[in-house]
């Protein structure tokens, strides 16, 4: 095909880290939202909260991302809604769980009565004691974009060309193999280093935490 393999790669990753980040950035902030409201407020509004969540997770997330970039169109920014909406849910419950157990903390209640507000009481009194589970979550939630915006490129559904993907560039390869493995072998090793060191850098980081923790 004449195209020079390793400016695309290095391209595909630019593509891969905005697209990833991006996906992360918009789950987190809905699923904070939702799952801190649930988990701060209780009673019927986490009881409304925690079933949208439940009928959001009844859909399998990949099939619900191919369903949303379907109607909506590939590119970039509906591939980021589609995948970072799949991922509400996974937020949602770590940021609602968080809640649960600060909230019942002393300087909280002290907080409260001293007048302040849910917000103001968020913000500085239990995110950043539950920032250590959401910094797990987040390095863990990129692997799983990366592997997501792959899949959907690869069935045609993520980014537009010109712009290369590493789950295009796959697709792309298989009809190469023969005459061009190196375009098939580097395209699917740098994907999968690249989810690996994600991963490996989220479990280094959790493990990290709980023995602070216990020490």
């Amino acid at each position: 095909m004449g195209r020079d393999i390793l400016s695309r790669i290095m391209e595909g990753t630019k593509i891969t880290i905005i697209l990833s980040f991006g996906t992360v950035f918009f789950a987190l902030i809905f699923g904070s939202i939702i799952g801190g409201a649930a988990g701060y407020f209780g009673g019927n509004i986490d009881e409304v909260l925690m079933r949208f969540i439940d009928s959001l997770m009844a859909f399998p997330g990949i099939l619900f991302a191919m369903m949303l970039v379907f109607v909506f169109g590939a590119g970039v920014m509906n591939t980021i809604i589609a995948i970072g909406t799949m991922s509400i849910p996974y937020f949602a419950r770590v940021v609602r769980s968080g809640f649960l157990q600060v909230k019942e903390a002393v300087f909280v209640k002290s907080a409260i009565v001293k007048g302040g507000s849910p917000l103001y009481i968020a913000k500085n009194h239990i995110f950043p004691n539950i920032k250590n589970q959401l910094m797990v979550a987040i390095i863990l939630s990129i692997s799983a974009a990366i592997l997501s915006e792959a899949g959907l490129s690869y069935l045609g559904l993520g980014v537009r060309p010109p712009h290369p993907s590493w789950g295009r560039m796959l697709k792309e390869s298989q009809a190469y193999f023969n005459q061009a493995p190196w375009y098939f072998v580097f395209s699917g090793v740098n994907l999968s280093l690249l989810v690996l060191g994600f991963t490996l850098y989220g479990e280094n980081f959790r493990n990290k935490r709980l023995e602070e923790k216990k020490g």
